[in-house]
């Protein structure tokens, strides 16, 4: 049995094209980059060619990607490279921030040594950001660091970066995005975000797990999280992963070609899914929001996500019952108790992200193998009450 994958936010198959431009450089092209011999050399002009294709992407200069190993690290990057800048201030993140993101700053604020102070900036009913509170809250306690994230990755609702990073400016604060799952799949440009750093990942865009990258407005001040050999200007020591860095590149290039085809694409194959699951009364979290085009987060009453994970598992459907990169808590979704979505109802949740290589007929059996599985799931509950 051959398994259909409806879980591309949490990752993607490496792209045949990514796959064979990445090769040469595990056994013929193997140079260190810091090396001064030749093969140390066509490493390093294959992680300026890589860093010149992410750059364009998003709309911007070479010196301001710094690779890191994966979004994770470039987040914190972000949160503890800027706050041992700083005097201590107040950071806002918003409510649905991924846990790479929350987590540091739980911890900055915990050490009372640091003195952050952390604040959530509150969302919707639909999950994004409300602006007017936020705004109030800044006028209350001035931010020093904001991060708010271009596209949820459970319900994929897109986030208004650009007004929230308005107000914090306004402050004097420093703005970053995570935008992981915003690229490839809807047209991301730094500047038009507002912010001072933006995060983007290989391995969400049909590339290689391993390799992502910090954007930088070249003002900003960060100290390193790994020091070392000064790689990276000095930003992220250590041994470049060549292969995946390169593999990146070629990811960012085929994203940005096919950003419009692919939204496109996923979109219609949403819509029929989607208008399956209503019928079924299924609840579409984030419906009322614009959302990215791949994504549908959804519950059907008295099924818990959990089990109906397992159930399609079974016969042949991969899908999340949340952030597959965020299960310290099974069953419990952080991004919904920010919603105020009745937690019985959030038990019952189901994440579906398509990708390129789906279809309209797997669609039509993930429908008919849903309609299956609750049915026998409810005939088995009632019999045994």
């Amino acid at each position: 049995m051959q398994t259909i994958y409806f879980d591309h936010n949490a990752t993607t198959p490496v792209d045949d094209t990514v796959l064979d431009a990445m090769l040469p450089y595990f056994q013929q092209e193997y140079g260190n980059a810091s090396s001064r011999h030749t093969l140390g050399i066509v490493a390093r002009r294959a992680i300026d060619k890589a860093r010149e294709q992410v750059a364009a992407s998003v709309g911007v200069q070479p010196a301001q990607v710094i690779f890191t190993g994966g979004g994770s690290e470039a987040n914190n990057l972000f949160i503890r490279g800027a706050a041992d800048y700083m005097t201590p201030a107040n950071i806002f993140i918003s409510a649905i921030e991924h846990p790479c993101v929350l987590k540091p700053t739980q911890e900055l604020a915990r050490r009372r040594s640091d003195r952050w102070t952390m604040h959530r900036m509150a969302v919707n009913l639909s999950g994004q950001v409300d602006i007017d509170k936020a705004k109030q809250t800044m006028a209350a306690h001035k931010p020093g660091l904001v991060s708010v994230m271009l596209a949820n990755n459970e319900t994929g609702v897109i986030q208004d970066v650009s007004a929230v990073a308005e107000q914090a400016r306004s402050h004097g604060a420093y703005v970053h995005t995570d935008a992981i799952q915003g690229l490839g799949k809807i047209p991301v440009e730094f500047s038009a975000l507002k912010a001072h750093a933006m995060t983007l990942s290989a391995h969400k865009i049909y590339g290689p797990k391993g390799a992502a990258a910090l954007i930088v407005d070249k003002r900003l001040l960060l100290k390193p999280l790994i020091y070392g050999g000064g790689h990276e200007n000095g930003m992220r020591s250590g041994t470049e992963n060549v292969p995946a860095i390169v593999g990146f590149g070629v990811a960012c290039e085929l994203a940005q070609s096919r950003t419009e085809e692919t939204a496109k694409h996923v979109f219609q194959l949403r819509e029929h899914l989607e208008h399956g699951l209503i019928e079924m009364g299924a609840a579409i979290f984030g419906a009322e929001a614009e959302r990215i085009p791949n994504t549908c987060y959804f519950a059907l009453p008295d099924i818990e996500g959990d089990t109906l994970v397992v159930k399609l598992d079974k016969v042949g459907f991969a899908v999340a019952s949340g952030a597959a990169c965020s299960s310290v808590n099974p069953g419990q979704s952080h991004v919904l108790e920010a919603m105020e979505i009745d937690p019985m109802l959030a038990r019952c949740a189901v994440r579906i992200s398509l990708g390129r290589s789906n279809h309209m007929t797997q669609i039509e059996d993930f429908l008919q193998a849903i309609k299956k599985i609750v049915a026998d799931l409810r005939r088995t509950s009632s019999i045994s009450i």
